[in-house]
């Protein structure tokens, strides 16, 4: 039904959709600052108090993965091909629109053009997929139960009271609105912008027959990814992506201003460590919304609307891992790999304007941020290969996460499902063609506003379920005082055994060495047959 809305409504609802963002921004923008807050807090406690300690597994258990196994695949299923884009234009709109007074286009603005967007995208931001993390983790790996759904994951509201069940109900409901949006503003926003550089790679034109091939394409790789599953599908595409970025960066890096960016990044870590509590407060009542606070707003709902996808995700990698690790991995891993897009193609975008290369804030106003990112892009050498990488990367990204969403929503929407068994492949089916023709729906209305609106939108209901979900990790924590001990006492054994065994490999080497030294001294003292 929203599919058909925004089909046949298109381009006039703008403006409503405009209107709508206003009133959330200026009237609700106080409620996901407030919830993102105490989603930080909540996590920043749990990371040093004792409940920190708690192993989402058997006490004695290990990690599955590695540090950088388990790291690079939080992060290459996180991200998607937005951050390709919006890294290259969020700059340019605090350039011209600066938070904290300062004028535009000043050396000041460009300071806080290059931090603003790190912020939006840093710890705030990655806390925000915790709460679902660690009420799964735990549930699956403590607890040993079963959770298909996020609704599962929130202790006070099971059992067989109808209330309690009408909610389970309405917050899996709730959660399936949040991903829709998500994964709709992912793909309403990018293909417009992978059209437009394929447009000026192939010289053809870029009109709504070259987007609707664009999806057809998108179609067939979801679904083939979605039929094959977490095994042969999903996997295979986590691969390559990480991959992807990791070349795309290094190679901007290398042939741009290298001095420049690792400059502008060290200086920007230094004002988002001193501005981090303002621009988490940022409500500004006294004065109209400004571009920062609204982008904050349209970022905080996004992350809220793909915390359930990304929760179950990371919950299922992370056995074996304690809490303490699990949280700070998330911090780490996370954010620094986003932060290292803001820095490396953000600076470089920054760079082209300062330096008077291109005017890509003239651009940006008069022809969308497609052109803004086609332009950078064609500053490049190698050009054709660079779009052609570009153009590439941007597909494997959103394969990955919009088939792993649709995995994930078909499992919240499937009647009860085995351990280890996985949704009908009909399922499946049905959501990547839910997906595709929403997403086709934003594309017709078109503007970054709708999109900003429909993030906004989507993430407003999970805000309840976010503190939902923090008051029973809170429950569940506090009533297992002894899972705690257990894994204080195992973890001291641990550490008392690796040091016993390190005291006894030392003593070993130094018996040896006393041995060595002593034979040497014998064999000094012996006279030499060759001299008479």
């Amino acid at each position: 039904m929203g599919s058909i809305i925004l089909i046949v409504g298109g381009s006039k609802l703008q403006g409503i959709l405009a209107l709508a963002l206003n009133w959330i921004t200026n009237q609700m923008g106080w409620a996901y600052m407030v919830v993102y807050i105490i989603n930080f807090l909540f996590f920043m406690w749990l990371i040093f108090s004792k409940y920190g300690a708690i192993r989402l597994g058997e006490p004695h258990s290990k990690p599955e993965y590695s540090d950088l196994q388990w790291g690079s695949m939080v992060f290459a299923t996180a991200i998607d091909a937005s951050i390709l884009m919006l890294s290259m234009v969020d700059p340019l709109r605090y350039l011209q629109h600066p938070p904290f007074g300062a004028k535009p286009f000043s050396e000041s603005a460009y300071n806080y053009a290059h931090m603003f967007g790190q912020f939006n995208w840093g710890p705030m931001a990655w806390m925000m997929f915790a709460p679902a993390t660690i009420a799964i983790a735990y549930i699956l790996f403590v607890k040993h139960g079963k959770v298909q759904r996020l609704s599962s994951a929130i202790d006070f509201i099971q059992g067989e009271a109808k209330w309690k069940y009408y909610l389970r109900q309405l917050v899996d409901f709730l959660v399936v609105f949040g991903i829709m949006g998500g994964v709709g503003s992912s793909v309403g926003m990018e293909i417009p912008i992978i059209s437009n550089v394929l447009s000026r790679l192939l010289g053809i034109p870029d009109n709504l027959i070259l987007k609707i091939a664009l999806f057809g394409v998108l179609f067939v790789i979801f679904a083939w990814t979605v039929y094959k599953g977490l095994n042969g599908g999903i996997d295979r595409l986590s691969d390559a992506h990480i991959w992807t970025a990791i070349i795309f960066l290094a190679f901007v890096l290398l042939v741009g201003p290298t001095i420049y960016i690792l400059s502008s990044e060290t200086n920007s870590l230094g004002l988002l460590a001193d501005k981090f509590v303002a621009m988490s407060t940022n409500t500004i009542p006294n004065g109209p919304a400004d571009v920062a606070k609204q982008e904050t707003i349209f970022y905080w709902g996004w992350w809220l609307s793909y915390m359930p996808v990304m929760g179950l995700f990371i919950a299922r990698i992370s056995k074996g891992r304690t809490i303490r690790s699990t949280l700070i991995g998330m911090l780490g891993y996370g954010s620094v790999g986003c932060l290292s897009f803001y820095a490396i193609l953000g600076g470089y975008s920054l760079w082209l304007q300062k330096t008077g290369q291109i005017n890509l804030v003239h651009i940006l106003n008069t022809q969308g941020q497609a052109a803004v990112i086609t332009a950078v892009l064609s500053n490049l050498p190698f050009k054709a290969i660079v779009f052609a990488v570009y153009c590439i990367s941007c597909f494997i990204f959103l394969a990955t996460t919009i088939s792993s969403s649709a995995f994930i929503v078909s499992s919240f929407t499937s009647l009860r499902l085995k351990e280890g068994q996985e949704p009908t492949q009909f399922n499946r089916m049905t959501w990547v063609v839910v997906f595709v023709l929403f997403s086709f729906g934003l594309v017709v209305v078109g503007g970054f506003s709708t999109i900003q609106t429909f993030c906004a939108i989507a993430g407003f209901p999970l805000m309840f379920v976010c503190i939902m979900i923090l008051i029973s990790i809170y429950h569940m924590v506090k009533n297992d005082e002894g899972i705690v001990l257990k894994n204080k006492a195992m973890d001291d054994l641990r550490i008392k055994k690796k040091k016993e065994k390190m005291r006894r490999i030392h003593a070993k080497k130094m018996v040896k060495s006393i041995k060595d030294a002593q034979g040497n001294d014998h064999e000094a003292s012996l006279p030499d047959p060759n001299k008479e």
